[in-house]
């Protein structure tokens, strides 16, 4: 049987060479002259990689230093914080579920089988390496102190990225089978198109807890050094620099700076995101197949 929509082939190759030029800019601008933290470097590149220009102009927006302004000025506003909080959120969990996806699609496991494994593998991912191992130095260091403080925050994140991603994937692929092999241009595109929908879907609760400081935010390596944490007196160098402000540094260090948020809002939260996670699901129910 012909693949549907023939055309949409040559728009993905379009949409791809543009992806490559939006990552050849967010790389040389990131690793060369930007000074945020090195794990946005990173989580900058592959969110990129996986949002093409969307993402790109994202990055102009929020992080890439502009002429007349200091870069920790200028990733003051909350939004952009929170920006930047989703963004460390989507690279370590779309990593995890677009590789979970390639395997399990190449395995020829049913699609609810895929999707477990994607979310297993994409909160792992998130957890253990982008929030926990990355940003230890927040935590004192310790890599289980890390863990302890990330849980929550990335729970909440990844139930919000999922809420967008499943569906997703799962009413797109089952439209075009093509799109359910790695080889296919298809998977990448609906890979990259879920991508953008989690991002959008998780960036509300991801300005939720930035707010309460539950997660960090955008951070600036003249302020924070390169672990994410506060430079020191000692370290700092020898240009004065702006006061930062209490809500700023906060927001860049998370929970180690103290939360303002109560039991009970995280409970509600976290039957939010859960509730949002649910509707995902039932959507892909109703317009997708789960038995492919």
């Amino acid at each position: 049987m012909p693949s549907p929509a023939p055309w949409l082939d040559v728009v993905l190759i379009g949409w791809f060479v543009l992806t490559a030029l939006s990552v050849a800019h967010v790389a040389w601008d990131a690793f060369t002259r930007n000074p945020e933290l090195r794990v946005m470097k990173w989580g900058w590149l592959l969110v990129t990689l996986y949002g093409g220009p969307i993402m790109a102009a994202a990055y102009v927006l929020s992080c890439q230093e502009p002429a007349n302004e200091r870069h920790e000025d200028f990733v003051r506003p909350l939004w952009k914080q929170a920006l930047g909080s989703a963004i460390h959120c989507m690279a370590g969990d779309a990593t995890g579920v677009i590789a979970a996806a390639a395997i399990t699609t190449a395995l020829g496991l049913p699609m609810w089988q895929d999707v477990i494994a994607e979310y297993a593998f994409g909160f792992a991912f998130g957890l253990l390496i982008f929030q926990a191992l990355f940003m230890r130095d927040m935590a004192g260091g310790s890599y289980w102190g890390a863990l302890r403080m990330s849980f929550i925050p990335e729970w909440l994140s990844m139930n919000a990225v999922m809420a967008g991603m499943i569906p997703t994937m799962v009413v797109l692929m089952s439209r075009d089978m093509a799109a359910m092999h790695a080889s296919s241009l298809r998977f990448w595109g609906v890979m990259s198109l879920a991508t953008l929908v989690g991002f959008a879907v998780a960036y509300p609760i991801n300005l939720w807890l930035v707010g309460v400081r539950l997660k960090h935010g955008m951070g600036t390596v003249r302020a924070l050094g390169h672990g994410g944490h506060e430079v020191g007196a000692d370290r700092q160098s020898a240009t004065p620099m702006p006061d930062m402000g209490h809500d700023m540094m906060a927001g860049m260090s998370g929970m180690a700076t103290g939360a303002r948020v109560t039991g009970p809002q995280i409970a509600a939260m976290t039957v939010l995101t859960l509730v949002m996670l649910g509707a995902g699901v039932i959507v892909a129910t109703l317009f997708g197949r789960w038995a492919l």
